[in-house]
């Protein structure tokens, strides 16, 4: 498996935790990776900015760093610990800090970065709440017709996560999600139906501590926590390796069947609020709920993690 022929430009956005790191990894192999926005998520913002730069300092990445939102748009601030630990990134013992961010915030970046490659077509791929995709999106209304799309993690077509119905990323910020679904260009949704059925196995952690390197002794042991985390709340080891998926879903499409669905946010339901309601009904009633996204399904998993093996292998050790 090789790197695309003509690598897609990438901004990811993103909340590290795990599952963060190996996406930024994958990224930064397989797409043109010009900017790395952090936001609120499975950590609060202080901790997932120094997260996202630990991670570029471990694994080679030079793309620029900005701070994003440190909270929704409505709702407090909600995050993860249970799964991520408390600094959102439990397991190895973390460097310090040798990286700035860079001066500009995360939404000023993304609208400059966007107008800077235009005719790159520049993908945004949104790894957590998506406040700070939200925010570009108000502040520039042309934005979303200069970009070539956005592939999210987030969602789902059977259950949620962190609510019965509801998958953590948009539950973290509904509304945010609403004006995302909602900019009217194109959206592929990577969510839970898909990404719990891209799971580490222990063989899998072995396989990259083998490699022998810094870096991936430090990814082995992200894998090995977030894999004891999920065990933990699920009875069994490993960890979906959620955000790699959305990644993938542009630089190698082929690894997942995309299919045209209507999806829209819950934002009132008592228990349902942060809920992607996917259309899976075969006729469309109206005009008002033909499809807004290629909802991912059927991941061939084996090759996201030969893919993510690879990724790894040759990522350079700072």
């Amino acid at each position: 498996m090789t790197t695309p022929a003509k690598r897609p430009t990438m901004i990811v956005d993103c909340d590290p935790g795990h599952d963060d790191v190996f996406a930024l990894v994958v990224a930064n192999h397989y797409a043109n990776l010009i900017g790395i926005t952090a936001v609120h998520g499975n950590a609060p913002l202080s901790r997932t900015l120094p997260n996202a730069l630990i991670s570029c300092d471990v694994f080679g990445i030079s793309a620029p760093v900005f701070a994003g939102a440190d909270r929704p748009l409505v709702a407090p601030p909600r995050n993860a610990p249970h799964i991520h630990g408390e600094s959102g990134l439990g397991g190895p013992e973390l460097p310090p800090v040798r990286r700035t961010a860079e001066k500009i915030g995360a939404v000023e970046a993304i609208i400059e970065l966007v107008r800077k490659h235009e005719g790159e077509g520049v993908w945004l791929a949104p790894l957590g709440p998506l406040t700070n995709i939200a925010l570009a999106l108000r502040a520039a209304p042309d934005l979303g017709k200069r970009i070539a799309g956005i592939s999210l993690m987030g969602g789902g077509t059977l259950h949620g996560n962190r609510a019965p119905h509801a998958e953590f990323n948009i539950w973290a910020d509904p509304e945010a999600a609403s004006t995302v679904f909602n900019y009217g260009g194109p959206l592929k949704m990577v969510g839970l139906n898909t990404t719990h059925q891209v799971v580490i196995t222990k063989e899998f952690v072995q396989r990259v501590l083998a490699l022998g390197t810094p870096s991936a002794k430090f990814a082995a042991e992200l894998l090995d926590f977030f894999s004891t985390t999920y065990g933990e709340q699920l009875g069994t080891y490993g960890g979906p390796l959620h955000d790699p998926c959305a990644i993938f879903a542009v630089t190698h499409p082929h690894l997942f069947d995309l299919r045209e669905k209507r999806v829209d946010i819950e934002l009132h339901g008592e228990f349902t609020r942060g809920m992607t309601a996917v259309d899976e009904r075969p006729i469309v009633q109206s005009k008002k709920e033909k499809p807004n996204a290629l909802v991912a399904y059927e991941p061939k998993s084996a090759e996201i993690f030969q893919l993510i093996y690879e990724a790894l292998a040759t990522a350079p050790s700072a």
